[in-house]
Parts: C-alpha cells; sequence; structure tokens
C-alpha cells in the first residue's frame, strides 16, 4: 500500500479492538449478546499478561453498555476471565458515574461494588494484573489520597507517596505492563501534579525494555500539559523548539520501530496516534508518515481531541510536507 493510499482520511476507521482481529471478532458478537468468543479469546490469552490486559480491557469497555455478563454468569459462572471482566466493568461504570457527575450515593454504591469485585478477581487469580490495575483505576478518583492504600511510601526517595503497593502488586506477574503504568500517571495528572508525573517518568520509563509501548507516555504528558496550557502557542514549544522534548520523541519513535508488529502486541493504535503526532510536531513528517501508515487503516480519538485537530488534518499536511522533502 503506497503512502497516499494508505493516508487516505476516507479510509481509517475507529475501533477498539485496532489491529487485534480476534479481538474484533469478540467485540462483534458481544455487542449482539454473544460471549462465546470472548469466553474463547480469553482462554487462550491467559498468561500472555500484555495481551491478556488489553483485551479485558476493551471486553470490558463494550460489556459495560450492555448486561452481557448476567447471561454470561448466568451460562458460565466459572469461564476464565469473567471474575476480571466483572470487576473491569464495575470500574468502568464507577469512573463514568463519577465523570458525569451522578449523585453522591450512586457515586458511593459503585465504588463499593467495584473495590470489592477488585478484590474478589484479585484473590480468585492471584496471578492476574488487572484487578491491581483496576485498583489503580479507583485511586484516580481519589486525588486527596483519603484512602491508606493510596498513600505508600514511593520506592523512590524522588518520588511522594501513592498508590505504589497497587502498582507493585501488578508489576508482579507483568514488570512493564502498559496499561499499570499509564494508571499510575493518571493517578498524578488526577492530582494536577505534573511535577511528580514528570518524576515518574524519568524513574522508570528508561529502565522499560526496548520496544516497549512504555516509551510513549511522556507523549502523553506533553499532550495533557499543552491541554492544560492557557496559553497553547507556549505548551507548543515543548515539541518544536525543546530539544530534551524533541529527544523524547525520537526516543519513542525508535522504541516503536524495535517494537514487534503481531497482533496483541504490537503498540496499540492510540499510542501510534500519539507518535505521529508528536513527529509532525517536531517536524519529522517522513517519520509522521511511516507511523500514520503502519496505523492503517485504523485511527484513535486521541490525542486529536486533546491538541485541537483532527486525524484527517494532519494526514493531509504529513502528506504534502512528505511529497515536499521528497522533491
Amino acid at each position: 500500500m503506497d503512502a497516499v493510499t494508505a493516508l487516505d482520511p476516507g479510509r481509517f476507521v475507529q475501533h477498539p479492538a485496532g489491529h487485534d482481529s480476534d479481538l474484533r471478532i469478540a467485540v462483534e458478537e458481544l455487542q449482539q449478546g454473544r460471549w462465546m468468543s470472548a469466553h474463547t479469546l480469553l482462554a487462550r490469552s491467559w498468561d500472555n499478561w500484555p495481551v491478556w490486559t488489553a483485551r479485558t480491557q476493551v471486553l470490558a469497555a463494550v460489556s459495560a453498555r450492555t448486561n452481557v455478563l448476567h447471561h454470561w454468569q448466568a451460562e458460565a459462572p466459572d469461564s476464565t476471565g469473567l471474575v476480571t471482566l466483572l470487576a473491569r466493568t464495575a470500574v468502568d461504570r464507577a469512573v463514568a458515574a463519577v465523570t458525569q457527575r451522578a449523585d453522591q450515593r450512586t457515586i458511593a454504591q459503585l465504588l463499593e461494588q467495584a473495590r470489592h469485585l477488585c478484590w474478589d478477581a484479585a484473590s480468585t487469580l492471584p496471578k492476574d494484573p488487572v484487578p491491581w490495575i483496576c485498583l489503580l483505576s479507583l485511586a484516580q478518583l481519589d486525588p486527596g489520597q483519603s484512602h491508606p492504600v493510596h498513600r505508600i511510601p514511593a520506592p523512590d526517595h524522588m518520588l511522594p507517596p501513592g498508590p505504589w503497593g497497587l502498582l507493585a502488586q501488578a508489576r508482579r506477574s507483568d514488570p512493564w505492563n502498559r496499561e499499570a503504568f499509564h494508571r499510575m500517571l493518571r493517578f498524578w495528572l488526577a492530582r494536577e501534579d505534573s511535577g511528580t508525573a514528570g518524576t515518574f517518568l524519568a524513574t522508570f520509563v528508561p529502565a522499560a525494555p526496548a520496544g516497549s509501548p512504555l516509551y510513549a507516555l511522556p507523549l502523553y504528558l506533553m499532550v495533557d500539559s499543552y491541554r492544560r496550557a492557557q496559553r497553547k502557542d507556549a505548551a507548543a514549544l515543548q515539541w518544536t523548539n525543546n530539544e530534551r522534548g524533541r529527544s523524547t520523541v525520537l526516543q519513542a519513535y525508535e522504541n516503536w520501530r524495535a517494537a514487534p508488529r503481531e497482533p496483541g502486541l504490537r503498540w496499540p493504535v492510540v499510542d501510534e496516534g500519539h507518535l505521529a503526532h508528536a513527529l509532525w510536531a517536531i517536524r519529522r513528517p517522513a517519520d509522521a508518515a511511516e507511523v500514520l501508515v503502519a496505523m492503517a487503516p485504523f485511527v484513535s480519538s486521541q490525542p486529536w481531541t486533546s491538541v485541537g485537530g483532527r486525524p484527517d488534518d494532519l494526514f493531509r499536511q504529513v502528506l504534502a510536507q512528505s511529497a515536499a522533502a521528497a522533491r
């Protein structure tokens, strides 16, 4: 597929499963109220923690909008991963209630139910990192750190207390779990503590294995800083005129190129979207085009909704700049 065809905005679609074709089938069947494909997929994914984490996240997000898990639980209560999906959907509903500013009684009930299901999943499947990741998601709803488990001393003296015990539990099975580190980053950003967020990333990301999607994490922090900034032109300089920012983007790019492309193991589309945008922002249109072609035909809503643009605008600009550079 040539770059012009691949970057035709009309060819791009949003799908929660991205390049994972087996997951796309399971998602589409869940949306129709059928759970057997999801059951089979999870049984095959067990112990492959990066894949397991990504697939349960997507399946739970779809399930949270239906009652399919009730039917699943009634028909096959001991299915692999069902307890994990129940915990994830409960957390998704609690987060949605807080985001939508539901009444406090409803929020309290949903939070209690979610915590109960998370701890139940953790005790039922002690190797599973996802229940701990779910508890990290709930920690984002407690920026004041009222719960003791959210103010555990950090493993590094440069970092303040936080939900470090939850992160450590998630890392027991999968030391570089992408979602676990994203949830920890979001905890600091929920507290509007970008300084600690940056220190957290600087402490952990350089030690991640080559090709790890964790190298995209600093790009999320850059987008968040831009989104919060009152002067967007000044905030944009973190990409264009900041050598440290450029180095961070290029490091992410090199690790993306080193990552596997197998379904379930490659970088998620949303990470690739952040990388493509960042490369374009530091004026590397040919490299941005390479990432966009690899993403095709999928696209995510982020980072575009946070930076005030649309992906098709970027595609056209990248094509034009790449063509000009080739002449």
